[in-house]
C-alpha cells in the first residue's frame, strides 16, 4: 500500500516557527512532524510515500536524505507553484499509477495533523463499503464543517461564522462534521479529477458527490486528534496528543 504526505504549503499560520524551515520540519517532542506522520504511515504496513514540496523544499530534500528515507521508499513532488491539495495529488498520480496491476486504495495524510486515528481500520471501513473516498471526520468545532446525510455520504459543506451553507446532493438530514486531514482513496479517483491548476480536492469530492460517487464518512471521534498549523497547538501537542501517537507506532 502507498500514501501521500501533503507538506508543500507555506505554512503561514505557524511563523514564525516557519521563517527558516518549511512546516514538515517544524518539530514536536524532539520529532519533525513529517517523521511523526511517515512513523505513523509505517505502523500501518505502508513502506511507498510521495511527499509534496514547495516551502524550503531543499531543506526536505536533505533532510530525507540524511535520515535514508527512515528505510521506506519516499518520492517527493517539488511544486514550482502551489497547486493546494487537489493539485498537488493530481501531479503526483504517476506514483499511484505506476504499478497498474494493483488495485489498492491509498492514504493521503495532512503533515500538520497529528492523530492516534486507526488507519487500518479505517482502510478496512473503506474497502468493506467500495468507497470511492473516505472521510476521517470528527463532531468538533471547527470554521470550516463537511455535511453528510442519513448514510454518512458527503453532501455539502458550510463554512464561516455566519455559516454558507452549499449541498450538492439532496438529503432530508445532514450533519456537519469536522474533517480531519486523513483520506483512503481508490485509485479510480485520479483518473475522475477533471480540475485543472491549483485546487483544492474537496472541491473534486463535492463534485463527484454530486455525481452520486460514494464518498463517506469515517467517524473518528474515539480518537484523539491535533491540529498543528498554529504554534501555540505545537506546544500543547509537545504534552499531550503526541505522547498517545508515538505510543502506537
Amino acid at each position: 500500500m502507498k500514501a501521500m504526505v501533503l507538506a508543500a504549503g507555506l505554512g503561514t499560520r505557524l511563523r514564525p516557527l516557519t521563517d527558516d524551515r518549511p512546516k514538515a520540519l517544524v518539530q514536536v517532542a524532539g520529532r519533525t512532524l513529517l517523521e511523526i506522520t511517515l512513523a505513523r504511515l509505517r505502523a500501518c504496513g505502508i513502506r511507498e510515500v510521495i511527499v509534496n514540496v514547495h516551502h524550503f523544499a531543499h531543506m526536505v530534500l536533505e533532510y530525507l536524505k540524511t535520515h535514508d528515507d527512515f528505510g521506506m521508499r519516499i518520492e517527493v513532488s517539488q511544486e514550482e507553484t502551489l497547486l493546494d491539495t487537489g493539485g498537488g495529488l493530481k501531479k503526483a498520480a504517476w506514483f499511484f499509477l505506476e504499478d497498474s496491476h494493483h488495485n489498492e486504495p491509498f492514504i493521503l495524510h495532512n503533515v500538520d495533523v497529528i492523530s492516534t486515528i486507526d488507519l487500518g481500520r479505517m482502510v478496512q471501513f473503506h474497502t468493506e463499503n467500495q468507497v470511492l473516498v473516505t472521510l476521517a471526520v470528527q463532531n468538533r468545532e471547527t470554521a470550516r464543517n463537511l455535511l453528510f446525510d442519513e448514510q454518512h455520504q458527503l453532501c455539502g459543506r458550510r463554512t464561516g461564522r455566519d455559516p454558507n451553507t452549499e449541498i450538492v446532493r439532496p438529503a432530508q438530514q445532514t450533519q456537519a462534521l469536522a474533517f480531519s486531514g486523513v483520506h483512503v482513496i481508490s485509485r479510480q479517483l485520479l483518473k475522475m479529477m477533471t480540475e485543472e491548476g491549483n485546487f483544492s480536492i474537496i472541491d473534486c469530492y463535492l463534485r463527484l458527490a454530486a455525481q452520486g460517487e460514494k464518498v463517506l464518512a469515517f467517524r473518528a471521534d474515539e480518537y484523539d486528534w491535533r491540529d498543528l498549523g498554529k504554534p501555540e497547538n505545537v506546544k500543547q501537542a509537545t504534552k499531550d496528543v503526541v505522547q498517545k501517537v508515538l505510543l502506537l507506532q
